[in-house]
């Protein structure tokens, strides 16, 4: 069943002076208005839609791609107070609206807030709130299991690390002594589940992508040019701390790196260090 505030493809099934219908199934026939169809659309082509309200209520297509989706938590920025509430961008010609009584605090504009996109039970329109636990229950049940790869928006930070909503459904724990890069509220990161424990809470990992290996990696070299005759007494046996303190990295990621180096021939490995090769000297 096809509801607002999804994209689907539609195919086209009528074409008038002002746009193209698509069929919409249990929602009709729904219009596409001919400034947002391809330029060379027709009857019996499919195009991806996104489905909304417009001002008089009715349902309405558009090719233009939101930022987020009903159901779903995104980042966006406060662009017009109103008398019944704040208008924030989510990519469409027509703004999202986040209610007075949907706002944790009041908006301002050109202020980034985090918000869930819902569809209101009284009107039925598209409707933002920044009152975003009330959105995720951690006593829900879930499937999660521990290496699975999931996407993050970076939540409050508390003493342990950084809360982080998964997958838009639930609460996790980013542990901020495994976490060496910068992370800011509403950020959006690639992560994986680390643990789930007996309660049903869930502990994260940032996903180390070949990006992040090779900048670890860059790091490392970086360090062992600066030292005399390339070398540093630290090596896969040493404490985490120390590694923390030179490179800003997990002792795992700094093993993995440094056995990447020495792979390619970058580093030699010794007893009490690792050792800049001859051959990566600038």
């Amino acid at each position: 069943m096809l509801e607002i505030g999804h994209s689907y493809p539609l195919e086209v099934v009528k074409d008038v002076d002002f746009g193209v219908f698509m069929d919409a199934k249990n929602l009709g026939e729904v219009l596409l208005p001919r400034r947002y169809a391809p330029p060379d659309v027709a009857i019996g082509d499919v195009v991806t839609v996104f489905l909304y309200l417009d001002a008089e209520n009715r349902i309405i297509a558009t090719t233009q791609q939101p930022k987020v989706e009903v159901g779903q938590f995104a980042y966006l920025e406060a662009i017009a107070n109103t008398d019944y509430g704040t208008f924030l961008d989510w990519g469409l010609a027509k703004d999202l609206l986040a209610p007075f009584g949907e706002q944790h605090r009041p908006m301002a504009v050109g202020h980034f807030y985090l918000v869930y996109v819902y569809v209101g039970h009284a009107d039925g329109r598209i409707t933002a709130s920044s009152k975003i636990d009330k959105f995720l229950d951690d006593d829900r049940p879930h499937k999660f299991q521990a290496g699975q790869p999931v996407n993050l928006i970076i939540g409050n930070s508390t003493e342990l690390g950084f809360k982080a909503i998964i997958n838009h459904s639930h609460w996790g724990l980013l542990y901020k002594n495994e976490v060496f890069q910068r992370l800011s509220f509403g950020q959006s990161v690639q992560g994986f589940i680390k643990n789930v424990r007996p309660d049903g809470r869930i502990d994260l990992g940032l996903a180390a992508g070949r990006a992040v290996r090779d900048q670890y990696a860059t790091r490392i070299l970086a360090y062992l040019r600066q030292q005399p005759d390339g070398f540093a007494a630290v090596h896969d046996k040493s404490d985490p701390e120390l590694i923390t303190r030179l490179f800003s990295m997990s002792k795992k990621a700094f093993k993995q790196a440094i056995g990447n180096l020495y792979k390619q021939r970058a580093i030699v490995i010794e007893k009490t260090g690792i050792r800049l090769s001859p051959t990566a000297q600038p």
